[in-house]
């Protein structure tokens, strides 16, 4: 009588042998390129990343790293716009177009350490662009009219607390910022860019140099063209007296 099962045995491992020459069970290969082909990604902590870390990935469109970056510079923005634009009651709208500035333009940044520097010219021009729309109105005041109520000889008066400047010289040191302002705001960008971060912003030659991506000369330049052009608006009010510093 024939063994069929030692017949049998051999049969099925001839298959096998066959199918799978290397002697290694199929499951085990599948695993084994299923494992190597798995990518673990670990979720980015943003608040641990510098700002030039942040701006990197800001220019790889990084949603959540760009939402970072604005809040730790939020409050910036809006010590900007308002020192700028004291009486302004829509700062916080400009600053939400700044935001917006910035997240179309981060893009073209081509130094991610001078972030801050470059944040400070999308404000600035941003509220220069602003000023050059509306309309110069310098509201009147008297100081002799009540504080609130009717006009009459028992309510308050609008007193000034500040006794070194008077209502005049307040008044004039008001226009004149506004004379400035507007004469700032119709400078070419490049002069206005330059004399903004010599004069509001206190930076340094060097500084403004590698901000603008120009050498020293130009920027010197720039600056005292665009201080002759404030000048040139300021001296028919002011005569020859108001001087920028250099």
């Amino acid at each position: 009588m024939l063994d069929y099962t030692g017949n049998l045995t051999g049969y099925i491992r001839s298959i096998k042998s066959s199918r799978n020459p290397t002697g290694i069970e199929m499951n085990t290969l599948k695993i084994t390129a299923a494992k190597s082909a798995l990518t673990i990604v670990k979720p980015i902590r943003y608040s641990e990343l510098t700002d030039t870390e942040l701006v990197v990935l800001c220019q790889q469109k990084d949603n959540g790293a760009f939402e970072v970056l604005m809040k730790r510079h939020q409050r910036t923005v809006y010590g900007m716009l308002t020192k700028l634009a004291p009486d302004w009651n829509d700062t916080a709208d400009l600053a939400q177009e700044s935001f917006i500035r910035i997240w179309k333009g981060i893009g073209q940044l081509q130094n991610a350490r001078a972030f801050k520097s470059w944040m400070i010219q999308i404000v600035t021009h941003l509220f220069y662009d602003e000023l050059r729309k509306r309309p110069r109105r310098t509201p009147a005041l008297s100081l002799d009219q009540a504080l609130y109520g009717d006009d009459d000889g028992d309510a308050p008066t609008r007193d000034i607390a500040d006794q070194s400047a008077g209502p005049e010289e307040l008044m004039q040191r008001k226009d004149l910022n506004n004379m400035v302002q507007s004469a700032i705001a119709g400078l070419p960008r490049q002069f206005r860019t330059a004399i903004v971060l010599r004069d509001l912003e206190d930076k340094t030659y060097d500084e403004i140099a590698q901000i603008t991506n120009t050498d020293i000369g130009t920027v010197k330049s720039r600056i005292s063209r665009a201080r002759n052009k404030v000048q040139q608006v300021l001296r028919p009010q002011f005569g020859s007296q108001q001087k920028l510093s250099a």
